[in-house]
């Protein structure tokens, strides 16, 4: 039986059990259910990891706690890809890159949708305002161990796509030239909830929209992108292997609260929501600043 969503969850009636499951209404936008306080009931499968999601049991459970599709164990180094949107160079005002520009998260910044807390670290808010930034993103799942692949076979080594958000300190990273500091504090890339089968996607015809306590302030089709997520994945592969479980994340639309004027960086008690239609949903966290 195919499966063609999946999430991570600890069941309603059982809070120190994790679960792998497809959503009863295939059609519904769980993180944003679960954000309007909906009760969301999921179909169990035999299995303990997207990963390996084994067979659908005929077990229905409600959702106590989403969790992050990914273990960080099977997450490990998330790559991203900085600069890949048309609309996005041009408000930073910097040339469309001739390759992609690669960047690593360390497994320890991947986290849970809401409720779980996103935080603001205290080197972002001090000395003077916060210096913490969104990126609404598209994520890759690469579902087998892949290395040296072409752009052509690179398609059958993904799983599916999910919605992340590559959470930045802009005083940080322009202050450096390397990026992984900057990106790579805890908690600093909520991935979720649902993943989509990429059987089930054109991923051409997504859009990617963020809302910042309910406003739009980005919004773009993947069309924009400079490279396409088959050129991405047949570049991370190249010479290196990406695990079963890896996480890449593949750029932010125009938008981002550096590039306003003034800027706009995340505050304590802000709410951001990354929307990837259709299909995929919404992810949404709760910033707090770290005590």
């Amino acid at each position: 039986m195919t499966i063609s969503r999946l999430l991570r969850f600890t069941p309603l009636t059982n809070p120190r059990a994790i679960l792998i499951g497809e959503p009863l209404d295939q059609s519904l936008d769980v993180g944003l259910a679960l954000r309007n306080g909906e009760e969301v009931q999921v179909k169990c499968c035999s299995g303990t990891s997207i990963l390996a999601p084994g067979i659908l049991t005929g077990r229905v459970e409600v959702v106590g706690r989403v969790l992050c599709p990914v273990t960080r164990v099977e997450g490990g180094t998330v790559r991203c890809v900085g600069l890949n949107y048309k609309q996005h160079a041009e408000e930073v005002n910097l040339p469309i890159p001739d390759e992609p520009t690669i960047f690593l998260k360390p497994a320890t910044t991947l986290s849970h949708p809401y409720p779980t807390p996103t935080p603001i670290p205290r080197h972002t808010l001090t000395p003077g305002p916060s210096s913490c930034d969104y990126e609404s993103e598209l994520a890759i799942i690469i579902g087998r161990s892949c290395k040296n692949v072409s752009v052509q076979e690179a398609p059958d080594y993904i799983l599916g796509y999910t919605a992340a958000n590559d959470v930045s300190s802009r005083a940080a990273q322009f202050a450096s030239s390397q990026w992984c500091f900057s990106k790579g504090f805890d908690g600093a890339c909520p991935l979720g909830p649902v993943v989509v089968s990429a059987r089930e996607v054109d991923v051409r015809g997504l859009r990617v929209r963020g809302k910042r306590n309910g406003r739009v302030v980005q919004e773009c089709g993947v069309d924009d992108m400079i490279f396409s997520v088959p050129e991405i994945v047949s570049w991370c592969s190249q010479g290196t292997t990406l695990p079963p479980g890896t996480v890449i994340l593949t750029g932010t639309p125009a938008g981002v609260g550096v590039s306003c004027k003034p800027p706009e960086f995340l505050q304590d008690g802000d709410e951001f929501s990354v929307e990837i239609l259709p299909h995929i949903g919404t992810l949404t966290t709760i910033f707090e600043a770290e005590k």
